[in-house]
């Protein structure tokens, strides 16, 4: 019951805000050469013209994605997920069988001896093996998505695309290590290094939750370049061989769910690495890591919407056949619209990811915004879902599959999918991350022209040429938000009963621009600070643009999936009451008495509310020291059969 602290638990607070926010500024990609729906949108203008006609995969990709997704099919339905749960471990076998049909290559380019998918078979493929076992997609999707191949391919020379895509093709598997045990979205306060020494880097540091990190050959990590008189250095990405000398896996982490998943601790001491090995350049890494992403974190929603229809099977299955007080289990309203939640959710999901994935594929748009929302919203409607199915389920759901498959019941592994799940809303940038990331390109524009009103450092010039610009801006923007085709009367007819939802988008995201405008103005330059304002902001934004996803896409299949129009009906029905309820929340909340309770919770009042319980020991610190050295553990490392 001690109420000690240990000593180096104290936060170490490293960078100030300003230096954080000017490495993260560095990193972002600040043109827009490109439409963007979704920059749109938080502008206040419904551009369906981005997104209608609804596109279609290309008779080339399809011709390609089609027959792979059978060859995928038949290996998923020998994955025996029981096992990888029982024994924590994607078994040998699976690997061979996955290499075979070039699954470690997917999105690799045919002339590497990849399989060249397009974005969009891609992912259907990640929502196959997902709904065989959650481990080894996310396995699969660490390896292409931000490891070696993507990053290789967008930014590799073509040595390097000769040398690294092939074996990553064949079935070598890469990993990217980013985070450390004191650093995780915010890369300011990286600390391994890698120093230039004759024609190579000499690497530094410990790297935390690495994806692949035990099996992987190939490594993608970011190090920081120190800088000297003549260059600037700066966080920079390199490839590097797992094998090299100096390298150790230290820990095979384990976690609640994604029992399968190959994830380390990994140390670094005068790890030598080629020159020749640097992406891109040295300082680009942050931008390379984020460029990387904006395609990468479309493979986390295809996981979601899979877990997503693998749900609504078992939901109806077992609520149509159970019955209580007379009636089936479903046809009790506080059941149905569970039900109603999952069935409408599953379209509204699909429909976000289908169009991201054909906007990316189409390579006509930037898709920023847009997979970076898809993630958001995948995520967390996702683990809505399967929270929903549980409670569907009731004690079933809270019940492993083994047990009910010992007493002769179906094994539905709910509760496996609820771990599993968990971690979606933390991968490749948490919630409250993708809320940040996403608000800072909504409001883009505005701090584009008139940033340094409301920048304290900038000179009185440049504030004066700000006002002239900003005032030149508004007087032409903030009148295109009174009126549009929302108020008006028949407006979007061609999409017959979905128009009046059409009509809401479109009133909807100028209501949203001008209450992104209306906080601008009271909060200025704290609006940074306003979190839980700008994350409400965000998150009306993704319902509306999943609505008009959900529209666009029920009206172009309504001749070959006319129930579309029905799910799409419902799910806007839904997601107008939770865009209503948000747009009421961003003036009418707890947020200011929320925050100064937390603070002086973390200052240390009301602990007597922590008396009267068993606490955990506190002999350790809350984030573990490290420092550069050679290791003193034994190296765990995974040894999985490279292909031949």
């Amino acid at each position: 019951m001690s109420t000690a602290t240990h000593p180096t638990s104290t936060p170490t607070h490293g960078p100030s805000a300003r230096e954080a926010r000017t490495v993260a500024e560095a990193a972002r990609q600040t043109e827009w050469t490109k439409p963007s729906f979704g920059k749109e949108l938080f502008l206040g203008r419904l551009r369906l013209d981005l997104i209608e006609p609804w596109p279609t995969p290309s008779p080339e990709a399809k011709a390609k994605g089609e027959p792979y997704l059978k060859r995928v099919e038949d290996v998923c339905r020998r994955i025996d997920g029981a096992r990888i749960e029982r024994d924590a471990s994607i078994p040998e076998e699976t690997f061979a069988e996955l290499a075979e049909i070039g699954a470690f290559g997917m999105k690799v380019p045919e002339p590497y001896g990849g399989q060249g998918l397009s974005q969009y078979y891609f992912n259907k493929a990640l929502t196959l093996i997902g709904s065989a076992n959650p481990a080894v997609a996310a396995t699969l999707s660490a390896h292409q998505s931000i490891g070696v191949p993507q990053p290789v391919k967008m930014f590799g020379t073509t040595a390097q695309k000769d040398e690294y895509l092939p074996r990553v093709a064949a079935g070598e598997i890469s990993a990217f290590l980013l985070t450390e045990p004191d650093v995780g979205s915010d890369p300011a306060r990286l600390a391994t290094t890698a120093t230039l020494d004759g024609d190579s880097y000499v690497l530094d540091g410990v790297k935390l939750w690495a994806t692949n990190g035990t099996i992987a050959s190939l490594y993608v990590v970011l190090a920081r370049v120190p800088a000297t008189t003549d260059k600037r250095g700066g966080i920079t990405a390199f490839v590097v061989e797992a094998d090299s000398p100096g390298i150790t896996v230290e820990r095979r982490n384990a976690f609640v769910g994604l029992r399968g998943i190959e994830n380390a601790l990994i140390r670094f001491h005068q790890v030598r690495v080629p020159a020749d090995n640097v992406l891109g350049a040295v300082g680009k890494g942050l931008k390379i890591a984020l460029a990387t992403l904006n395609t990468g974190r479309l493979s986390l929603p295809a996981m979601c919407v899979g877990a997503a229809k693998w749900s609504l099977h078992v939901a109806r299955g077992w609520a149509g056949e159970r019955v209580q007080w007379g009636q089936r289990v479903g046809d009790h309203e506080a059941i149905a619209t569970r039900i109603a939640f999952i069935a409408a959710t599953t379209y509204g999901m699909e429909s976000m990811l289908d169009l991201a994935s054909m906007l990316a594929d189409d390579d006509a748009n930037d898709i920023r915004i847009e997979a970076a929302l898809v993630k958001l919203y995948a995520s967390e409607m996702g683990w809505r879902v399967v929270d929903d199915l549980v409670q569907i389920r009731g004690g079933r759901g809270y019940e492993t599959a083994e047990s009910l498959a010992a007493r002769g019941e179906r094994p539905a592994e709910v509760e496996q999918l609820m771990r599993d799940m968990r971690i979606n809303r933390i991968f490749e940038g948490s919630t409250e991350i993708m809320h940040l990331l996403i608000a800072r390109e909504a409001v883009d524009v505005h701090l584009e022209v008139a940033g340094e009103i409301i920048d304290p450092e900038a000179s009185t010039r440049a504030r004066a040429e700000a006002v002239a610009r900003a005032s030149a801006f508004y007087a032409r923007w903030l009148p295109m938000l009174a009126v549009g085709a929302g108020t008006v009367p028949g407006a979007y007819r061609e999409h017959g009963p979905l128009a009046e939802h059409l009509r809401y988008v479109e009133r909807a995201a100028r209501r949203l621009a001008r209450a992104t405008f209306a906080g601008m103005a009271r909060w200025q330059g704290r609006l940074e600070h306003r979190q839980a304002y700008l994350g409400r902001i965000v998150d009306i934004g993704a319902e509306l643009f999943a609505m008009a996803a959900s529209c666009v896409r029920a009206t172009a299949e309504r001749d070959s999936h006319p129930d579309g129009v029905e799910l799409a009906a419902a799910f806007c029905e839904q997601a107008r009451v939770r865009v209503d309820a948000l747009f009421g929340e961003l003036w009418h909340n707890s947020d200011r008495s929320d925050r100064r309770l937390a603070r002086r919770v973390l200052d240390g009042h009301h602990t007597s509310l922590e008396e009267g319980v068993l606490h955990i020991a506190d002999d350790l610190p809350w984030v573990a020291a490290w420092a550069p050295g050679p290791s003193t553990a034994e190296d765990v490392r995974r040894r999985v059969p490279r292909p031949t």
